[in-house]
């Protein structure tokens, strides 16, 4: 292939000049070298693109980096809004009462202690009911022979 040795030493204007020029004269034959380009790796090796392997690391090290200070801004704002009970900073806005204030506080200190006393026992529920069939599965288990045991045939 004398043209394309003659193209990967042009350089990467060549290729693009080879692919704007068939589009020009025939949409189809700019399309092949369009496609000849892609399949062939004209793109991967630096002739074409600035995409090098080096910098497909570096790009998954960015990126991973930025998703993670994603999840930790988002876990930080799940924690706020679920801790929030008013204005910004957490505190519940004020009546105007002191007294139904404190009653309302103690109020959903109350609920809050309930709420996490009720999804312990939830939890503990759920152990059980899976320890139950399990200890059931293994108790199955034991008492039917196993399908790969030898039986006694009868002799005739």
């Amino acid at each position: 292939m004398v043209l394309v040795d003659k193209l990967d030493e042009l350089g990467k204007p060549a290729w693009i000049a080879l692919v704007i020029l068939g589009f020009i004269a025939w949409w189809p034959i700019g399309l092949g070298v369009l496609l000849f380009s892609i399949g062939t790796g004209r793109f991967r090796s630096g002739r074409m693109g600035c995409w090098h392997a080096r910098h497909g690391e570096e790009w998954q090290e960015r990126w991973h980096g930025k998703m993670e200070r994603m999840q930790e801004k988002m876990d930080r704002m799940r924690a706020r809004m679920e801790g929030r009970r008013g204005d910004w900073w957490g505190t519940p806005p004020s009546s105007g009462n002191k007294a139904f204030d404190d009653y309302r506080t103690e109020t959903l200190r109350r609920l809050e202690d309930e709420q996490r006393e009720f999804k312990e026992f939830l939890e503990r529920l759920r152990f059980a009911k899976d320890r139950a069939e399990f200890d059931q599965f293994m108790n199955e288990r034991r008492n039917h022979p196993q399908d790969g045991s030898p039986q006694s045939q009868p002799q005739a």
